[in-house]
């Protein structure tokens, strides 16, 4: 079959590209922004990105177009989809009826740590030869890849993992499908990482995304597992509502917890009251911590022990995008970062403020999101930078005044409309010894080389 997919550039996109490329089906997709790392990946794979969505694409004669939520009505090639009579579904759809229907789903949902909790509970799986497929927003190190089938790395070619860990995302299926992609999903284990206020382009507040949370826990199974942060009001609210699953609570003083911190990151890992394991690795902050408990527990609800998943984890690589270092020159350290809410923001500076001691951070702000360019978080942003010592916030494309947001900062935070003169602003700020800790959920112009070419 001829899958063409519109928006393949989106991580979630991409990794569904790849799936239906394993599977055997001939895929090409297009999208308005090409980028890395999606479009590195999908180029490898000997995937045909087409830039842009040109009616002419109904030409390539494709048995089935899946849609990507970045589409909407007015978009030229979908509205040809559409007037021709052209077979369609969502990425969410597609997934659920071509691969998960036959897996133990693990879902790792969440406004914050997706990514990274969903990566550490693949890798524990893979650590422990259950070969997990997986779809995940980002590029784990550990794999290179951030979607697969189930069974891929086995030799064998009729053995086959019923395992499939997802990246459970509530931000709507498609232009036609206002639900939450996750619950077309159907996990058996489920972890609710945390849950804050943001997608405010499609939410009107919170409690609106409780609602769609609990969507989520009606559909887990009452043989199933749901795996909840403890230290979280809106999920308490969230599971009292109705909850037909066992549940196991982290982060509280029962269930999983944390113990003693050591030096270097390492961590003790208590199970109601029990010690089970340490874990030995160098993972920046609290938020890690907890989302590897999280991963252990879920792992543990498919037979993996705790003292297995610690093994695991202090092999644990990351994920590209999430404080990956991108060069070191003349002593400057540029990091390239996911962050883009002002909680996520707050906590990728608080942990690598924690990592470099009295260094300086020069912050490099993008706000990108849809939840940013409306302005719903910006009284929330300057705090949310308190521990950097320079600010440099692109001010490009917003409808409202990132200065006056900043203005508690004082002289330490710089607005710019011009992205050349952001760079230049920047280069000339920097010194040996500096943190330089980019953040948007985007591709920021290359802003990443480009500073590490300026700087050399």
């Amino acid at each position: 079959m001829h899958i063409h997919i519109l928006g393949i550039c989106g991580t979630f996109m991409g990794g569904i590209a790849a799936i239906a490329k394993q599977a055997g089906h001939k895929v090409t997709g297009c999208d308005a922004n090409v980028y890395p790392p999606m479009s590195t990946q999908l180029e490898a794979m000997g995937i045909e990105l087409i830039q842009g969505f040109d009616p002419s694409q109904t030409r390539l004669g494709a048995d089935l177009y899946v849609i990507g939520n970045v589409v909407s009505r007015g978009n030229p090639l979908m509205e040809a989809i559409l007037d021709q009579g052209l077979p369609y579904r969502s990425g969410p759809q597609w997934l659920a009826e071509n691969v998960l229907a036959d897996c133990w789903v693990l879902a790792v949902a969440g406004t914050h740590g997706k990514t990274t909790t969903s990566s550490m509970l693949a890798w524990i799986l893979e650590d422990a030869g259950l070969a997990p497929g997986f779809l995940i927003g980002g590029i784990p190190s550990n794999f290179g890849v951030s979607a697969r089938l189930p069974g891929q790395p086995r030799q064998d070619p009729a053995s086959t993992s019923p395992f499939f860990v997802i990246e459970a995302d509530e931000y709507d299926t498609a232009f036609f499908d206002k639900r939450s992609k996750f619950v077309h999903y159907h996990p058996r284990t489920a972890i609710l990482n945390n849950l804050e206020y943001d997608h405010a382009d499609i939410f009107a507040d919170l409690a609106a995304i409780e609602t769609q949370f609990h969507h989520l826990v009606r559909t887990v199974p009452g043989s199933g597992r749901l795996v909840v942060n403890d230290r979280e009001d809106s999920l308490k609210r969230v599971l009292g509502r109705g909850v037909w699953t066992p549940v196991e609570t982290f982060g509280g003083a029962a269930g999983w917890r944390i113990g003693e911190v050591d030096g270097q990151g390492g961590f003790e890992v208590w199970l109601d009251g029990k010690l089970e394991a340490h874990v030995a690795w160098d993972l920046l902050g609290e938020h890690n911590r907890l989302n590897a408990i999280a991963a252990m527990a879920a792992a543990r609800h498919v037979g993996v022990t705790p003292a297995q998943s610690a093994e695991a984890l202090s092999r644990f690589q990351s994920v590209k995008r999430r404080m990956e270092v991108r060069g070191v020159v003349n002593g400057v350290t540029v990091y390239d970062d996911f962050a883009h809410h002002p909680t996520a923001i707050a906590t990728t500076v608080e942990g690598l403020r924690r990592h470099i001691g009295p260094q300086r951070i020069l912050a490099v702000l993008e706000p990108r999101s849809n939840t940013m360019k409306l302005g719903t978080m910006k009284e929330a942003l300057a705090a949310s930078l308190g521990d950097a010592d320079k600010v440099f916030c692109s001010a490009h494309n917003l409808g409202w005044s990132p200065r006056e947001a900043l203005a508690p900062l004082g002289d330490k935070a710089q607005t710019y409309d011009d992205f050349d003169a952001l760079v230049e602003a920047i280069v000339a700020e920097a010194r040996p010894g500096d943190h330089v800790l980019v953040m948007s959920n985007g591709g920021f112009n290359g802003i990443h080389q480009i500073l590490l070419d300026r700087l050399a």
